[in-house]
């Protein structure tokens, strides 16, 4: 080397570090050379390149590094290490003066518990915290996430995800605008546009917040959550069940429930419900609503035709059809007839309990102050009605169709003939007669979800593989 290059190395050396505000970057490799392009101290390494920058550790190829910037271009198998912090990349450059690596052509992370990858990113060492986008993943050994921008926290464990968020374990799937997720606690948060799917069950459920608890096992969706479940019948016909409300928590432990809030609308095939609180106990197909304190009315079900209303309503499935239902206090009945929109079957009592075989009524017990207004026939032929009241009764069904009745305890019936209810009709009522008009129709609860419904159509293959998949 001559004299002159030598002191001009020295030069160049001495004001690379005069000029950097942060820690120099001490570098070495096979081979080096050293030059000034634009007034800028430039230097590049090449063959097993190493730089050390406190406890930061850079492997490479090939290096440039422009001293008086404290930055460094780094090329070709590209690693760098702090503590349990492992980057790799093809490509990158590294800022000394911040303690920040960058890369544009892909990007991997690791700190030994997750595995980031993406096309771009940023690690910001002091900070231990990584930003990365476009084409983001994060994996853990319990999960998978995809996101278009993430951020990660080392020391917090905590990843912050934004657009077309997407979170899959074993069990469920999760899509969001965007998401807080803490590894460690198992806490997650998505906003904005979420949808969880879970194929084991044939569910979805669509709503603007998500929090989420691992450990509890305990969830809650927010800003008018929407349930949609895929089920078949005894024929294998789709059964699909409907639930819209303000909100949905669900406990999958030892519980195993479902708790639906406020403006609370079920549609399952014939069976529909208004109600403001319902319970579904999955782990023994047992659906509980109830009337509290602050509701301005008691809970509303139709099956078939059939209003039933009670202040608490409990619902017992087998095999996923009904096999009881069970109404307490202000307990009523109401069956439109056929042959008039004012002629209703009508039967209230303070607890009434109807059973059920193979889907079918069979039976209904009524228990105290029975009140029953029951309009008969005679070959079809309209033939008045029979009042009756009593402390107790039994009435049996035979194909949707009443067979036998018998009261219990002070039974009073009393006959009204044809000439004197016609056009009369709606003088013959029990005394918590109403007729609620509030009966939700499944296509006019998509309709008014068309979030739901455009999820649906741009989900449709996902949607048809994984909540109805091929047996």
């Amino acid at each position: 080397m001559r004299i002159g290059n030598f002191l001009c190395l020295i030069l160049l050396c001495t004001s690379a570090v005069l000029a950097q505000s942060g820690e120099p970057l001490e570098i070495r490799g096979k081979t080096f050379s050293g030059q000034i392009i634009n007034g800028e101290n430039v230097r590049e390494f090449e063959g097993d390149v190493f730089i050390v920058q406190g406890a930061v550790r850079i492997n490479c190829d090939r290096a440039i590094q422009y001293l008086n910037k404290n930055e460094a271009e780094l090329i070709g198998k590209v690693v760098v290490v702090q503590d349990s912090i492992i980057i790799r990349t093809e490509r990158g450059y590294y800022y000394g003066n911040t303690k920040i690596a960058y890369s544009k052509v892909g990007v991997s992370l690791t700190d030994g518990h997750v595995q980031l990858n993406s096309k771009n990113g940023f690690y910001y060492f002091d900070e231990k915290r990584s930003f990365f986008y476009d084409n983001v993943t994060l994996q853990d050994n319990i999960s998978d996430m995809k996101a278009d921008r993430l951020t990660y926290y080392d020391d917090n464990d905590k990843a912050v995800a934004a657009g077309n968020v997407q979170v899959s374990d074993t069990a469920s799937t999760i899509f969001a605008d965007s998401l807080i997720h803490f590894r460690q606690t198992k806490i997650t948060n998505a906003f904005n546009n979420v949808r969880i799917y879970n194929p084991t069950n044939r569910l979805a459920i669509f709503g603007n917040v998500l929090e989420d608890d691992g450990i509890k096992n305990y969830s809650k969706v927010t800003g008018k959550p929407f349930l949609i479940r895929i089920d078949t019948t005894n024929t294998g016909a789709l059964d699909t069940l409907l639930i819209s409300a303000q909100q949905m928590e669900s406990f999958d432990d030892s519980t195993k429930k479902m708790i639906v809030k406020d403006s609370v609308k079920i549609i399952r095939h014939n069976f529909v419900s208004v109600n403001e609180l319902t319970i579904f106990h999955q782990k023994n197909d047992y659906l509980q609503t109830y009337r509290r304190e602050s509701d301005q009315s008691s809970p509303v079900i139709w099956n078939e035709n059939t209003q039933l209303v009670g202040d608490t309503i409990n619902i017992t499935l087998k095999d996923n059809r009904l096999a009881k239902i069970e109404m307490r206090y202000e307990s009523s009945i109401i069956t439109p007839n056929k042959d008039s929109v004012y002629r209703f079957d009508q039967l209230s009592g303070r607890n009434i309990n109807m059973f059920f075989d193979d889907g079918d009524l069979s039976r209904t017990e009524v228990d105290g102050n029975v009140l029953s207004i029951y309009y008969m026939y005679e070959e079809d032929t309209p033939n008045g009605l029979l009042k009756s009241s009593s402390e107790r009764a039994k009435i049996f069904f035979d194909n949707m169709k009443v067979i036998d009745v018998h009261f219990y305890g002070k039974p009073v019936s009393e006959y009204h003939p044809e000439n004197e209810i016609t056009g009369k009709e709606k003088d013959f009522t029990i005394p918590t007669f109403r007729i609620f008009s509030n009966k939700p129709k499944k296509e006019n609860l998509l309709l008014s979800r068309k979030d739901v419904l455009a999820y649906l159509i741009k989900d449709s293959k996902y949607y048809a593989e994984k909540l109805n998949p091929k047996k």
